[in-house]
Parts: C-alpha cells; sequence; structure tokens
C-alpha cells in the first residue's frame, strides 16, 4: 500500500501573492484573515490529469487529481503557522466522461474564512467561472490562517481545545462534486500543535507522544465501479445514489501493508460517494479490539477501547492498533461488515463474510524501540454553554418533486439562515424518511451532539464532529457557535450524489 511523504512548501511565499486578487487569480474575495495572520508557508498544487493504476491486473488509466496524483498530496500543517496554498487548475476544458473541468477546492473541516473554504459556487477555470466570482482565472490563492476556533473570545490563535488533526482536501464544484472526487480529486491535510505534536519523542509535557512519522498512517477508503476492460466507471445521474464493487485503500484495491510489531496511528477516512462503512479488524478470524482516539478529526477526552468503527461519508476516525500483542508473521484483515445493496442506505444486516479491504503483515523488524504512547486523557472539550444559543433552526432532508431538499428547497444560492458572529444556536438535523441515510456535513464550525433521536449520544459522538449520519427515521440536535470569521458556507448530504442534486443549503455568518 502507498504511505505517503509530506509536501514541500515553497521556499518563500511568492511576491505576486497577497490579500487582493491578482491579475491571473480568479476573482475572489478579499483574503480577511491575511493582516492579522499572513502566511509564512506556500504551497503550489496543479489540478490536472495523471496516469494511476488502481490494481497489477487492470490498465493504467487517467485521473483527475491534486499533481495528477490519487491521493493528492499529503500537508502536514502546524497551528500558529499560517499558510498559503495556490490551486491551479490545469485540467483540459475538452475533457471526455464525467465530471467538470471547472474546480473548487474544499478543505474539510479547517477553521478558515469564507473566501478559502471552497464554497461550491466559487468554481473556476481559466476561461470560466461561478456568478459568486467576479472572473475566470489560472489559479487561486486559499490562505488558511492556521488558527482554533475562539480568536476573538480567546485572542492568540484561539482555543486550543478546538483543534481538529485529520482534514482532508476535495473537490466541491456545484453540481460535479461526486465525479469530481471519484475520478481522483482528494487528499489529507494532517494538522498538529504542541498537545498532537506528531512526535513521539517529543520531550515536552504537554505532547500525547502518539505513534508519529511512519506510524502515523492516513487510510483513504473508497469504492469503485469498473467496466469489462478495466476502465473505471460511473453513474451521476442515479438520483439515489453510487455504490462500487471494488474497494480501494489510498487508490490501490484492497491492498495489503506490511508492519513492525509495534503502535500504529490509522486515520481512517470514508471518502467513497454514497457507501456507509462498519469497520471491523480481524486476526484468524477473531475481531480484535484497538483504541479509537479521534472522530471527524477531534481528539476525544479519553481513548475508547472500540472493536468496530462506523463512518458515514466523510466521517473520519483515528484509531491506534498495537502490533505487538501478534506473532511475528501474523496476518490480520481490515474488513467493512455492513451490506449495501444500492446507494440509498446500508442494510439492517450485516454480511455473512465481511469484505477484506487492507491486509496488515506483522513481518517487519522493529526499527526501535516504541516510544509511542496513547496516554489515558487526550485533549479537554470546550463546555457546551446554552446560555449563548440565541435560537433554534429545524432543517428536514427529504426528498422533494423527485429532488434531494433542505425544508423542501434544493440549492438556489440563497442563505437559508444567516446566524451572527459571536453567537451560539442549535440546529436540529431531521431525516423523516425510512428509505435513505444522509450524512451532514455543516461547514467551517465544529458542532457538539446533544441528542441523537432524543436521547444522549453515544461516547464515541460527545466529541467534536462536523459530519452527523442521520439513518433513516433519525434525527440529532446539534450544538454550534459561529465566530471569527464572517460570509457564506454550505451544509449538505456528504452523499456527493444527493449534494450534486441539490440536497444543500447556503447559510452565512453575518456581522
Amino acid at each position: 500500500m502507498p504511505v505517503q511523504q509530506p509536501i514541500r512548501p515553497e521556499s518563500s511565499v511568492s511576491t505576486d501573492a497577497t490579500g487582493i486578487a491578482g491579475a491571473d487569480e480568479c476573482g475572489r474575495a478579499d483574503h480577511q484573515a491575511w493582516s492579522r495572520f499572513p502566511p509564512q508557508l506556500m504551497y503550489r498544487v496543479d489540478v490536472k490529469v495523471g496516469s494511476h493504476r488502481f490494481h497489477p491486473e487492470l490498465p493504467t488509466q487517467e485521473v483527475w487529481g491534486y499533481d495528477g496524483r490519487v491521493p493528492g498530496p499529503l500537508f502536514h500543517a502546524r497551528y500558529g503557522q499560517p499558510i498559503l496554498v495556490r490551486f491551479r487548475n490545469q485540467l483540459p476544458n475538452a475533457l471526455q466522461g464525467f465530471g467538470s473541468p471547472d474546480i473548487s477546492v474544499h478543505l474539510h473541516n479547517l477553521h478558515t474564512p469564507s473566501e478559502s473554504d471552497g464554497f461550491p459556487v466559487d468554481w473556476f477555470s481559466e476561461t470560466a467561472c461561478g456568478p459568486t466570482l467576479t472572473r475566470p482565472g489560472r489559479f487561486k490563492d486559499h490562505h488558511y490562517p492556521m488558527v482554533y476556533a475562539g480568536v476573538e473570545a480567546f485572542g492568540g490563535i484561539g482555543d486550543p481545545r478546538e483543534a481538529l488533526g485529520t482534514l482532508w482536501y476535495h473537490d466541491h464544484r456545484l453540481d460535479f462534486t461526486a465525479p469530481n472526487v471519484y475520478r481522483g480529486m482528494a487528499g489529507f491535510f494532517l494538522a498538529f500543535d504542541e498537545i498532537d505534536s506528531g512526535n513521539e519523542h517529543d520531550g515536552n509535557p504537554s505532547a500525547l507522544r502518539l505513534p508519529s512519522g511512519a506510524y502515523d498512517v492516513p487510510l483513504m477508503f473508497g469504492d469503485k465501479q469498473f467496466d469489462s476492460g478495466g476502465n473505471l466507471m460511473f453513474d451521476q445521474f442515479n438520483g439515489d445514489g453510487f455504490i462500487g464493487d471494488k474497494f480501494l485503500v489510498n487508490g490501490k484495491i484492497q491492498p495489503f501493508f506490511h508492519v513492525e510489531p509495534r503502535k500504529y496511528r490509522f486515520r481512517m477516512l470514508a471518502a467513497g460517494t454514497s457507501r456507509v462503512w462498519d469497520f471491523q479488524l480481524r486476526w484468524q478470524n477473531r475481531v480484535q479490539s484497538f483504541a479509537q482516539i479521534a472522530n471527524d478529526g477531534n481528539l476525544l477526552v479519553a481513548p475508547l477501547l472500540r472493536s468496530n468503527v462506523r463512518l458515514g461519508n466523510a466521517e473520519r476516525a483515528d484509531i491506534v492498533v498495537d502490533f505487538s500483542r501478534f506473532p511475528v508473521g501474523s496476518e490480520l484483515i481490515l474488513t467493512n461488515r455492513l451490506k449495501h445493496l444500492d446507494g440509498r442506505k446500508p442494510e439492517n444486516d450485516f454480511l455473512s463474510t465481511p469484505d477484506p479491504l487492507l491486509k496488515f503483515i506483522v513481518d517487519k523488524p522493529l526499527a526501535a524501540a516504541d516510544e509511542s504512547q496513547v496516554p489515558g486523557r487526550l485533549r479537554e472539550q470546550p463546555p457546551i454553554t446554552l446560555s449563548e444559543v440565541v435560537t433554534t433552526r429545524n432543517f428536514q432532508f427529504n426528498r422533494s418533486g423527485g429532488g434531494w431538499t433542505i425544508n423542501d428547497r434544493e440549492f438556489n444560492n440563497r442563505p437559508i439562515a444567516t446566524p451572527k458572529v459571536g453567537t451560539a444556536e442549535i440546529w436540529n438535523l431531521v431525516n423523516p424518511s425510512g428509505g435513505w441515510a444522509h450524512p451532514i456535513h455543516i461547514h467551517f464550525e465544529e458542532g457538539r451532539i446533544l441528542q441523537r433521536n432524543g436521547r444522549e449520544p453515544p461516547e464515541h459522538e460527545r466529541g467534536r464532529k462536523d459530519v452527523y449520519t442521520i439513518g433513516p427515521n433519525e434525527s440529532v440536535r446539534v450544538f454550534l457557535r459561529f465566530r471569527d470569521f464572517t460570509g457564506k458556507y454550505v451544509m449538505h448530504c456528504h452523499n456527493t450524489i444527493h449534494e450534486d442534486h441539490a440536497m444543500m443549503g447556503r447559510w452565512d455568518i453575518v456581522a
């Protein structure tokens, strides 16, 4: 299985990079945090056609990717070190097949000003642009201040209890998110600070010393279909959703991974189109336990001993597996036990034989003593202060008139909510249908689930989240704050077929 090395920044921030869009850049809004958090590092990423082989028995074929790669470049960033990423659209206008050569890049789910969030209508190419931009351009600069939420309240770079560690970036072009991501436009973005420092040898007493370096491995899970010639195929017109019959990890079909007898951190991301997953780790066909340390990129207060992890599309889970528990030469299989017959929802019963996704082979010699650890306390959570709540909003996710809707409205680029900066609200997310599942993603801010189906949420959902999977006839009650920046954001179903068929709503943070 391919293991990525992080992308390196440019030697310096380009002199043509400013808070105001330059001559060759698409007509974006000014960077509202530029003067307060000027970028210290700059990266360039070219969105272009590349070549990829999903399996040795399949042909090398065309993909669309960041730097032409699948997955895209791996970012390692640090809180307090603002960065600028220049996304250059080098996809040719005359492309065949599914998808769109216009792009908008969303970093899911960094605390980022609106103009760098990847708003779906902020799509651009050298010859065209969405109506929320003023002109086309060769590139778009995204300014990531690398701050925690709560800058205005806490000062400095915000409240460290609000840190995310495991993020990902992907295309978010209006009406074409599903095919563009399916063709390869997705990558990992990892953020570190003095608590989750990315160094298992860190002498700082605040550092958790979780497995790091070669032992901190992002895993991007997807499912795809191939035609009789072995070429990628996709149906973007089936409004129910899309399910593949081949399972991929980091762009490869059912790979294997040689590991040392020590602890590894795996950052798991459900990055398919419509599939919900239920992961289990098996050795000699017996389910094994592991420690879950984060949900949706947010460290939990304390690790949880788990035997399975269920993820809707775009949800993440960080787990730690200690392979020293198994004899040398052992083979462990990461499996999915959830049955899908179509893109509507998973079935109620599990697969009699779980699908194998990734094989771990414990046969590498231990390079050095394992000094990593999983402490009993991870990251404290900010309090939920209900006295801050100024209003409660209700959102129903349904099918109306043959389309996917929120409160019976298809996406029309007009705000469905206008929360005021510095306030808090409760959003009730309701799925009134028994026939569908909807993983609902709210951009920009992490939320806290107060109730799931009228009850306290399960233990692994009591931390901060940004994707809320609501199964058939389910509801969640979410506490949200709106801090630090103003502008336009969206909420949408992350079954990206549903999203592309208009189950999305714009909401604006106003002054």
